[in-house]
């Protein structure tokens, strides 16, 4: 009885031993080494695990990048929008790369249908989603290109940049937005765009994306951009063009001179952060120098008459 147990013992201790070195050698042979650089490269990511770098998650991306720069020795095309230059700076270090300085984005609302501008043609009773709503109908207002205003692209947003105004039905963007890409994805029908936030915030931008021509357009959204052209005659630095009867402003080409804006027929240009403009006196002659002396400078008449 006691020869049975030693064998049962030694037999499985024997099998244990066995399995266990095949074991340490199927371990060896599929082992995945991990950089660590991985671990130091997503601890000085936000966390935020947006996806506005393309990535499922700041993990994913922090592979990104320590592959990209052990293969390509640059990090060109990884960006994390949360983290901004100050992360990418801070990247650079760790993974020894110089590392360029990215111009800020901002998301900008490309759609000017108020309430005021395109007002109700009928009122929608459904689910509140826009994706939901954009199966069914053009709108509220009739238009097939317009902000349904029914905030998915707030519920996307993670970090409190954009809420609806009540007294519009449009949504708004403010200085907390990261540019991180979640309320342009979540956007039906494509009116959030990801733009520079340029100097001092000023930005210069066709809100409108209606692609019909100007009298349907009109129709439906009194502001709407009718194609007309006058702006890319205006633009001097090739940074207007019209297509399919709108207007686009590319704006890594364009200065913000504001001309643009001007010639407008349907104020469908949007200015932002800009000084107000001063209001042009009307019906004023201008005169040349020698009129304004004669002007200010009165003749003397002297009475030659003796009474």
């Amino acid at each position: 009885m006691d020869n049975i147990i030693i064998i049962a013992i030694s037999a499985l201790g024997g099998l244990g031993l066995i399995a266990a070195i095949i074991l340490y050698f199927i371990a060896n042979k599929f082992k995945v080494f991990e950089d660590p650089k991985i671990d130091e490269v997503e601890e000085a990511l936000p966390s935020a695990n947006c996806g506005g770098c393309g990535f499922p998650g700041c993990r994913a991306y922090a592979e990104a990048t320590v592959k990209a720069a052990k293969e390509k020795g640059s990090l060109e095309g990884l960006n994390c929008p949360v983290g901004g230059n100050d992360v990418a700076q801070e990247l650079g270090i760790i993974l020894g790369l110089e590392v360029e300085a990215t111009e800020p984005m901002i998301a900008v609302i490309r759609c000017n249908g108020s309430h005021a501008n395109s007002p109700e043609k009928v009122d929608y009773e459904g689910v509140t989603s826009c994706a939901f709503a954009h199966a069914l109908y053009s709108g509220e207002g009739g238009c097939m290109y317009g902000c349904l205003g029914l905030g998915d692209c707030v519920d996307a947003c993670d970090f409190d940049a954009i809420h609806m105004n009540p007294e519009t039905g449009l949504p708004e963007v403010n200085l907390k937005c990261t540019a991180c890409n979640a309320c342009v994805v979540a956007c039906p029908r494509d009116i959030i765009e990801l733009r520079k936030r340029g100097p001092k915030d000023k930005r210069i931008f066709v809100s409108c994306i209606n692609k019909e021509k100007g009298a349907p357009a009109k129709k439906n959204c009194v502001v709407a951009c009718i194609g007309c052209g006058k702006c890319e005659q205006v633009c001097k630095f090739d940074a207007i063009t019209i297509d399919s009867f709108l207007a686009y402003i590319d704006f890594s080409k364009c200065t913000l001179c504001r001309k643009c804006v001007e010639v407008c027929p349907t104020n469908s240009i949007h200015e932002i952060n800009f000084k107000p403009r001063k209001p042009k006196p009307e019906n004023q002659e201008v005169l040349p120098p020698s009129s304004e002396k004669a002007i200010t400078e009165k003749p003397v008449h002297h009475n030659h008459n003796k009474e």
